[in-house]
């Protein structure tokens, strides 16, 4: 090891020893990894290839006495620190140029109580880890549209996904969290202990913690009714309204998806999802008006294992590509919206690019908007906005093509935004997180104030403490 330059909380870089970094490592059970390292370019990729950061340290924890020591030793240093779970968020704030990383990739166990209906996952879990050993007993809790994504990130901001409408968002399934606050100290949030803590973990981002592991309510889940049509593009503004009018009166049982994508053979295509979460003759009867759009390229109507439900993007958001993303939450689908969505996507500046509506789901939308953080249950649907390419250096094409597309789309939005669809900076003015959080902001504030009142966990989608 050789004396080393690191960012720190102020803005300024700094340098720690070698005796120091010597010391720092030896009271790890996971490596310390840094740059040269045979391990360290691996190590410091994250699923968006269009996030090309490098840190000083990379603390690969195996328990929470590495996470606990690495927010210690952070904490005391000055160090800009970031935290990573899954590692697949869009903006890639697990890692930070010249800070630590306080990594879970190894913390990926899942335990299972099928008698109670539950399960712990530690931090680093992906939801195919997690799928993987809930379905072996036949249950599931919500969780995304993406077996690669983490637990951590899509939990603790929200957690859309497929069994949205009859089971809510991931966050409304938590029924407690292990979290190593910034003064070092593991504590337990939940409904009766540090019930503050646990109010604000649920859709507060990674603002209060480094939760190192999560445990969930699960339910029966067996294979789902899955509808899957996709049409060519001409006929878009038909299949959107369609949509529009089926999904505003579904059963709990249903939650969907719309979309514009380019198939693998370069044909732009309108595609429309339904999931059904119930008896398969029930899904049947319920998704079978969408026989009479048309005929499709693609007509899958059938029972589809939850597992292989998670994989259905798959196709369209392959790692290591280049991606960038925004997106509104809306209520409706208007004429406006639909004709926005179409024009921008026969111009698109990629056929990796992909725009996606996603149903929250009715069970979700039923929560009061002060039960938790997370506050945009008057939303139907998040309209997300995916900039997807290869070539690095078309980076500003393809960004500029999905900023105009927001802008144009603004007169539609709630006028709230999903805590997990920000995070550049360039992009968030100095109301983003007001928008994401709306009336719960000043309890969240006090709350930052309470656990993390010098802003240690800072490089995410941020909530400042008051000065």
């Amino acid at each position: 090891m050789v004396d080393l330059q690191v960012a720190t909380t102020t803005g300024a870089n700094a340098t720690l020893d070698e005796a120091t970094i010597e010391e720092f490592s030896s009271g790890l059970r996971g490596p310390l990894i840094q740059p040269g390292d045979d391990d360290y370019e691996e190590a410091r990729k994250v699923w968006n290839a269009n996030i090309d950061k490098h840190p000083t340290l990379i603390v690969r924890c195996k328990g929470p006495a590495d996470v606990i020591r690495a927010v210690n030793f952070a904490r005391d240093n000055n160090l800009l620190a970031s935290v990573r779970g899954g590692g697949h968020s869009f903006p890639g704030a697990s890692v930070a140029d010249g800070g630590l990383v306080i990594d879970l990739t190894d913390m990926n166990g899942v335990r299972v109580d099928p008698v109670r209906r539950i399960a712990r996952a530690e931090g680093g879990a992906k939801w195919g880890h997690f799928d993987r050993e809930t379905q072996e007993f036949g249950l599931a809790s919500t969780g995304g549209t993406n077996y690669d994504t983490g637990i951590a990130g899509l939990t603790l901001g929200g957690g859309h996904g497929w069994l949205g409408g009859k089971l809510g968002l991931a966050l409304d399934n938590l029924i407690s969290v292990d979290i190593v606050t910034s003064d070092g100290q593991l504590r337990v949030a939940s409904a009766t202990e540090n019930s503050d803590l646990f109010w604000a973990v649920r859709g507060g981002g990674g603002n209060f913690g480094v939760v190192t592991s999560f445990e969930y309510q699960l339910h029966p889940v067996g294979e789902l009714l899955v509808g899957l049509l996709i049409f060519p593009i001409d006929n878009a503004k038909r299949v959107l309204e369609f949509y529009n009018q089926f999904a505003s009166n579904i059963p709990d049982e249903l939650n969907t998806a719309a979309g514009l994508a380019t198939l693998e053979d370069g044909t732009p295509v309108v595609a429309l999802v339904g999931c059904y979460n119930g008896p398969i003759e029930d899904g049947e009867k319920c998704i079978k008006s969408f026989q009479e759009l048309g005929e499709p390229i693609v007509n899958h109507i059938g029972p589809m294992p939850y597992q292989d439900v998670q994989h259905l993007f798959d196709v369209f958001t392959p790692d290591g590509k280049q991606y960038y993303e925004k997106a509104h939450f809306i209520t409706e689908i208007p004429d406006g919206v639909i004709d926005t969505l179409i024009d921008a996507y026969k111009n698109t500046s990629s056929p990796g690019n992909i725009l996606i509506l996603q149903q929250q789901g009715n069970a979700a939308n039923r929560v009061p908007q002060d039960a938790m953080a997370y506050s945009h249950r008057d939303a139907r649907y998040n309209l997300l906005l995916i900039a997807s390419w290869s070539d690095p250096g078309e980076s500003e094409i393809h960004v500029k093509w999905t900023r105009d597309l927001w802008e144009a789309l603004v007169p539609y939005s709630t006028g709230g935004t999903y805590i997990n669809n920000v995070g550049r900076e360039v992009d968030e003015g100095p109301d983003m997180m007001r928008s994401v959080f709306g009336a719960n902001y000043p309890k969240l504030v006090e709350l930052k104030n309470k656990y993390d009142p010098e802003n240690f966990f800072r490089h995410n989608q941020n909530i400042k403490p008051t000065v």
